[in-house]
């Protein structure tokens, strides 16, 4: 009885927070922590250093994921001058994955992009060649009495797991909460840092708070991920679709309080696609799409102050990196 008191009291608090969000002026002391609009963008390009994550005949996952990650923020800087771009890394190092999401969350950021590249086991084919002869032997010591017998004989080869294409990962909707602790804490250092009170993070009405932002931060991550994937496909690329992570470590998707997508940019084990992702044409081609996805993205439900321009440039962004 008890317990369902408890309850049916947190649900109260639940219902009135979601029912005076838009409207109770009470009610926005933490929601400006998370302000309208894009001015940060971090991109963290997976493993690196000492991890050189998937391999494929040729070439390792760390490196196929920087590439990828300095073309899409030398895009991503093109397209909108006004937003900051943060790296991970910038060079063959090592951030260790806890110190990746606090960087982005440290640095305040709106939107987090990891760039993974996916494998897949080799396959096992087996071709019957024959047979041959087989020896065994029954019963023991001096009564042992060898045997022979034919059995059939396979040629065992191991061939590219054809698996390949382009899917992207957000944090699963059913550990909503265990992310919500993050946006929890980020939303509280925000508060501090605006010189207002300090909340209690444990104080059931700013849990369900940052429930609420968490659902938000799911939502927008669905719909940058589904835009990605709608963007790559019109290059050609196999739509593997958005998919939902919750195993133990992933952190990247599951410890950043923001908008988060972690991009399997292709199967480095698939010939084909490592071709594609070692190619100059290929990672801009993933770097493009992944620019008119966040422009998509920015016209559906963000407003920035940030306006796309049409001319290319080179330039590189100065960012600081996590160290290793």
């Amino acid at each position: 009885m008890l317990q369902k008191l408890i309850y049916c009291l947190l649900g109260t608090v639940v219902c009135m927070v979601v029912s005076a969000y838009d409207t109770a002026p009470a009610m926005t002391a933490h929601a400006h922590a998370f302000k309208p609009g894009i001015k940060t963008i971090i991109i963290d390009a997976g493993h690196g250093g000492r991890d050189p994550g998937a391999h494929g005949d040729h070439s390792t996952e760390k490196k196929v994921c920087l590439a990828i990650a300095l073309k899409l923020g030398n895009q991503i800087k093109t397209a909108f001058p006004d937003i900051k771009i943060y790296y991970t890394r910038m060079s063959d190092t090592y951030p260790e994955i806890k110190a990746r999401a606090d960087y982005a969350n440290r640095n305040k950021g709106d939107l987090f992009i990891s760039i993974h590249a996916n494998a897949a086991p080799k396959t096992k084919q087996s071709k019957f060649i024959g047979y041959k002869k087989e020896t065994y032997y029954t019963k023991k010591g001096k009564r042992k009495i060898k045997h022979t017998r034919k059995v059939k004989n396979y040629k065992i080869t191991w061939l590219d797991n054809p698996t390949r294409g382009t899917e992207t990962y957000i944090w699963a909707a059913d550990r909503t909460s265990i992310k919500g602790d993050f946006v929890g804490e980020r939303m509280a250092e925000d508060v501090e840092a605006g010189d207002e009170y300090v909340p209690d993070i444990n104080d059931p009405e700013f849990k369900a708070k940052s429930l609420l932002w968490t659902k938000r931060f799911f939502n927008k991550s669905m719909l940058l991920a589904t835009l990605v994937q709608e963007e790559i496909a019109k290059y050609g690329r196999l739509n593997r679709g958005v998919k939902q992570r919750n195993e133990k470590g992933i952190w990247v998707l599951q410890a950043t309080a923001m908008p988060s997508i972690l991009v399997e940019t292709g199967y480095i084990t698939n010939t084909k696609d490592e071709t594609w992702l070692n190619s100059t044409k290929g990672q801009n081609e993933m770097a493009s799409a992944i620019v008119k996805a966040v422009k998509r993205y920015l016209n559906v439900g963000v407003t920035t102050t940030a306006q796309p321009v049409s001319k290319a440039t080179t330039k590189k962004t100065a960012s600081p990196t996590v160290k290793s």
